[in-house]
This record gives C-alpha cells, sequence and structure tokens, in this order.
C-alpha cells in the first residue's frame, strides 16, 4: 500500500531545476553584462548629456526652420503683386504716349488734363503700394538698374552716364519689375 499513496510521475510533475536555472542564467548573463556597463560611473551622466545635446540640437534646428519660413512668407507678401504692378506699367506706358500724342494737339487740351490725370494718380497708387520710378537721366550707368540701348558721345554727359531714357524703368521696394532703357554717353568724342 506503500506504493498506491505514491503519486504517478507524469510529464508535467517532472522538474529539473538545475536544467532550469542554468537555462534562465544564460538569458541573464547578457543583460547583466550590458546592465553593468551603463551602471558605470559617468557611463550614465555622457549619455545623458547627449541626449541633451541632440535635444538642444533639435530645438534650435526647429527654431532655425520657423525663422526661415518667416523670412519666406514675408517675402511672398512684399512681392505678390509684382506681376500685377508689370502689367499696370504697360498701361501707364500707353497712357504717357497719349499723353506725348496729345501735347502736340492744341485742340485736346481738356482731354490731355484728363490723361494725365489718370496717370498721376495710377502712380500715386504703384507708389503706396512700393512701386517706384527708377531715377535713371545724368545718374552712373548701373546694369542692374538700366537696361543700355545705345551709347553715344556727349558734350554734356561724362562717359558711363545715363543721357537720355527711352522707357522709364520701375522697381517693387528693392526688386527691379523692369529697367530703365537708357542712352548711354561715351563722353566727350575724341580725335579730330
Amino acid at each position: 500500500m506503500a506504493n498506491e499513496n505514491k503519486k504517478p510521475e507524469t510529464l508535467g510533475n517532472q522538474r529539473d531545476d538545475s536544467f532550469a536555472g542554468e537555462a534562465f542564467d544564460d538569458q541573464l548573463d547578457p543583460l547583466t553584462a550590458e546592465m553593468q556597463k551603463t551602471d558605470q560611473p559617468g557611463t550614465v551622466k555622457e549619455q545623458l548629456v547627449e541626449a541633451e545635446k541632440k535635444h538642444l540640437l533639435a530645438v534650435a534646428e526647429l527654431e532655425n526652420f520657423r525663422k526661415r519660413s518667416r523670412v519666406a512668407t514675408q517675402e511672398q507678401i512684399r512681392y505678390a503683386s509684382l506681376p500685377l504692378m508689370s502689367e499696370m506699367l504697360e498701361a501707364l506706358d500707353n497712357l504717357q504716349r497719349a499723353i506725348d500724342a496729345a501735347e502736340g494737339e492744341p485742340s485736346s487740351s481738356g482731354l490731355l488734363e484728363g490723361v494725365k490725370m489718370v496717370a498721376s494718380q495710377i502712380l500715386t497708387v504703384l507708389e503706396s503700394h512700393g512701386c517706384t520710378k527708377i531715377d535713371a537721366i545724368g545718374k552712373p550707368f548701373d546694369p542692374n538698374l538700366h537696361q543700355a540701348v545705345q551709347m553715344q558721345t556727349s558734350d554734356n554727359f561724362p562717359a558711363n552716364t545715363v543721357m537720355m531714357e527711352l522707357r522709364p524703368g520701375y522697381q517693387l521696394h528693392d526688386r527691379v519689375i523692369r529697367p530703365s532703357q537708357v542712352f548711354v554717353s561715351t563722353g566727350l568724342e575724341s580725335g579730330g
């Protein structure tokens, strides 16, 4: 009967504690070694300092991105009317041609005054939006502001000076919409 009280051994009841412990220890050894590496004095501090540097760099890059975006947006807003200004200048040129043609006709004085007023009003509106006429006559030739159509000798203007303007140039704030078409002096005629 002593055998009757004995529980039958089943596969589920069999345990080999020595085998299970060794397998668990084998899994922990790499983790323990890694933890020991990070627990060394200075290493955690170095990692913290490195993480702080990365954080500050990311914050600085984000701020720089925001500033660049803000500047780009301001530039777009500032020069958004550039295409409209360019087209308006063509209409203004046509008005000026009408004024020039009508100035020779004494019978069109009333119409001429009306057209001059409209041209003046358009110029005022353009100026109020930052579009200004480029001052050219008597100024040194600047290829950023002027387009030389012809060069001529002149007794009145020194060399490389704008002596006549064929078509006025305009700029929107500091950006040239169109350059002035000009005649440039070569100075006094040499030889003789």
